[in-house]
């Protein structure tokens, strides 16, 4: 594993990330990472808050789904930046417990963001009747992961 370690560090954009004192280096990809988690998790926090009931009465939720898109777009800024940073620092990232329990909390929101789109925005009877509990359960579940990415993305900071 040290041999693939030591091949990532090596790789051009590697070094520039890591050496550079470009704004465009290590700081741009920083900036672009937390842009990118702040869109997909802010837009999938405002969905579970008002799927949780924290959403004025009577007001329909339904027209959030329009927020997928932009979610998406955030998710694969996350994952260019993310890789980049990871190659970056390989030895140290990909050796970090932390990283992992990040990557599992990434993979476990990003499902249920699918599963949220299919069986709770694609119900017919969405802003009809109540929140239904699975739909409750989903939004929970998502706070909890996305939570999770970003304190364990911090800690990756100060724990490598």
């Amino acid at each position: 594993m040290e041999s693939l370690y030591t091949w990532l560090e090596a790789l051009s954009i590697s070094t520039f990330i890591r050496e550079s004192n470009s704004l465009w280096a290590f700081p741009m990809f920083l900036f672009a990472h937390t842009l990118g988690m702040s869109i997909v998790a802010g837009g999938s926090g405002l969905i579970d808050l008002a799927l949780l009931g924290f959403w004025p009465k009577g007001m329909p939720v339904k027209p959030l789904e329009r927020l997928y898109p932009l979610m998406w777009l955030g998710f694969w800024i996350n994952l260019i930046t993310g890789s980049t940073l990871l190659v970056a620092d390989a030895s140290t990232r990909l050796t970090n417990p932390d990283f992992y329990v990040k990557m599992v909390c990434v993979v476990i929101g990003t499902t249920v963001l699918f599963v949220m789109r299919k069986r709770v925005f694609g119900h017919p009877e969405l802003d009809r009747a109540p929140v239904p509990s699975h739909a409750k359960m989903l939004a929970w579940v998502s706070l909890a992961c996305w939570f999770g990415a970003i304190l364990t993305g911090r800690l990756l900071a100060y724990t490598s």
